[in-house]
């Protein structure tokens, strides 16, 4: 995804990756910027998944199979946080988002891709009547969350963003929202 192509690289120093699952993020990682990343997560399974993509990533992982409202790091602890389609699944959107701005340190960003609601009334229907059986076959996944909002409810203000629908992906599923944010 090209997204994903567009945030990673940006890390850099301690990063803190929401929601690391089965590591499709790590090939992007740009190993002469990071030091350490620490990869959150509440699905274990996922985890044994991506460690063949640890593998020779020319800096050391942690993972924390805790789900992203708990962080259990301390406070200004990481200079990056990465997070790509995982806010959709979080049960508590502004709660992990509070609890993120909590562990990035002062003048630390946060490089986010995500899917969310539509800018067009028609499609923004179609998410709203499509979210909980989409749900219920897409491991909890909302449609129609409001990432701008969130994130602005989460403590954060976007330093750069940019949205589209995805080609060649439904327009109920397919608009993304990618940039940066900063805590504050």
């Amino acid at each position: 995804m090209k997204q994903r192509e567009k945030v990673v690289p940006r890390a850099s120093g301690t990063v803190l990756e929401i929601g690391i699952g089965t590591g499709l993020n790590l090939p992007y990682y740009d190993s002469s910027k990071v030091d350490r990343l620490i990869g959150l997560d509440p699905s274990e399974a996922s985890w044994e998944l991506a460690k063949s993509r640890a593998e020779n990533i020319g800096f050391p992982i942690e993972f924390i199979g805790l789900p992203g409202e708990q962080i259990p790091l301390d406070d200004n602890s990481v200079d990056t946080i990465v997070m790509t389609y995982s806010l959709c699944t979080i049960p508590d959107p502004v709660a992990a988002l509070e609890g993120m701005a909590r562990v990035l340190r002062p003048g630390g960003v946060m490089h986010f891709a995500e899917h969310g609601r539509a800018p067009d009334e028609p499609v923004r229907r179609w998410q709203n009547r499509l979210d909980g059986l989409w749900g219920l076959i897409a491991g909890g996944c909302h449609l129609n969350r409001d990432i701008p909002a969130l994130l602005s409810e989460g403590g954060f203000q976007s330093t750069d963003q940019e949205s589209m629908y995805l080609p060649s992906t439904p327009r109920f599923a397919g608009f993304n929202v990618w940039g940066s944010a900063s805590a504050g």
